[in-house]
């Protein structure tokens, strides 16, 4: 009896045993299936969005393809060109800009020829106010001897016949009927071309950018060339001036040769069939030999593919006498044919117009007054003389 019940001990032991282990085989074979846990710092590769995924047998439903997501390209349009305020009359908008002028010289004059009695000391005072607003010695005295004349002659007494007269024998000194012209008409087979020039910060970049900002209000195409290649910003700044109009640069690397880089602008303005190309060159002092013989030499290289048409000199107007000294050197060098004056509005000498065009027999052709991009404007006489007597 004892045997037989050892005997089915043995048995049940046995069968527990053996279900133990095909359960433990079950389990690990389940194990098997699962993806690799997080846990472990390996990382999971993801589906392709593209790709369909395959079902599981495990899985008690089928999964579905991911569709890739739609991405829109982003808007790369350009900004929209600026369009320049037309170039007619801006002098007259911009009168009010002389305002520092008109008081020192247009009322100062006014003030004396109004006086009771216009006796000797009261010519020395008009001839004083002239000369303190850099009128020079020469043009001074030519307008106090015409004025002296008149109203000897026509007895002239009035506060309106004394501005009316004083207006006329200003705008006669300046040069009412001097050829003012820019020389912008492209040739038969090449562009117009102008060469901007001046010592060191005058706003000769500035002007070059704002002159083309008027040669696109009057409807011509342009081309810039960064022959400044000594100053870092300069053919980034021109630039700027241009892409806000559409005028192509044309640019060479940092002090690279400046004749190359003007010719280069020439020879791409011809290719493209544009109007103009204007030339902004490196600020120098005119008293610096070496810079001076280079700014020939640019002259000489781009007259290699046709005329220059222009040549600007960039005078600071509140430099008075000391721009004169300038001018003169420059005009020796390149043959200038044109002045432009900046920063007129901030000077109380708005008499160096006069002096400067008796100096160099060269007329003012173009005048800034203002820091805004369309405050180069075309010299008038007439409305510059009525503005600054007000």
């Amino acid at each position: 009896m004892e045997y037989v019940i050892i005997a089915i001990v043995v048995v049940v032991v046995a069968a527990a045993g053996f279900l133990g282990a095909g359960v433990a085989r079950t389990r690990r074979a389940k194990m098997a299936r699962l993806p690799p846990s997080s846990t472990t710092g390996e990382t999971a590769t993801l589906p392709n969005p593209t790709e369909t995924v395959a079902p599981s047998i495990d899985s008690p439903t089928q999964a579905l393809p991911i569709p890739a997501p739609d991405v829109e390209a982003p808007d790369l349009e350009a900004p929209a060109l600026e369009m320049p305020e037309p170039t007619a009359n801006r002098l007259i908008r911009l009168r009010a800009r002389l305002a520092r002028s008109q008081s020192t010289l247009g009322k100062g004059l006014l003030a004396v020829l109004g006086r009771d009695r216009l006796d000797e000391r009261a010519w020395e005072d008009i001839e004083d106010t002239l000369l303190q607003a850099d009128v020079g010695v020469a043009s001074a005295g030519e307008i106090v001897q015409r004025l002296r004349e008149r109203t000897r002659v026509l007895g002239t007494r009035t506060p309106g016949d004394l501005r009316a007269l004083l207006s006329e024998e200003l705008v006669a000194a300046i040069g009412a009927d001097t050829d003012r012209t820019l020389h912008t008409f492209p040739h038969a087979d090449a562009p117009a071309v102008v060469l901007v020039v001046g010592v060191n910060g005058t706003g000769k970049t500035t002007t070059c950018g704002k002159l083309a900002r008027v040669l696109i209000a009057d409807g011509h195409s342009v081309v810039l060339g960064a022959a400044d290649t000594f100053r870092a910003a300069a053919a980034d700044q021109l630039q700027t001036w241009g892409a806000k109009v559409g005028a192509r640069t044309v640019r060479g690397a940092a002090g690279a040769d400046p004749a190359s880089v003007a010719f280069e602008a020439v020879r791409m303005g011809t290719e493209d069939h544009v109007d103009v190309v204007l030339v902004d060159t490196a600020g120098r002092l005119h008293t610096k030999t070496g810079l001076m013989d280079e700014l020939g030499k640019i002259k000489r290289v781009v007259q290699r593919q046709g005329p220059v048409d222009e040549t600007l000199l960039v005078l600071d107007a509140t430099t008075g006498q000391n721009g004169l000294t300038q001018a003169r050197v420059f005009a020796e060098v390149v043959d200038c044919t044109g002045i432009v004056l900046t920063k007129l509005d901030g000077t109380a000498k708005g008499g160096i117009v006069f002096a400067v065009q008796r100096e160099l027999g060269v007329p003012v052709k173009l005048v800034g007054l203002g820091e805004g991009a369309d405050d180069l404007a075309p010299f008038e006489p007439k409305a510059f003389v009525d503005a600054l007597l007000g």
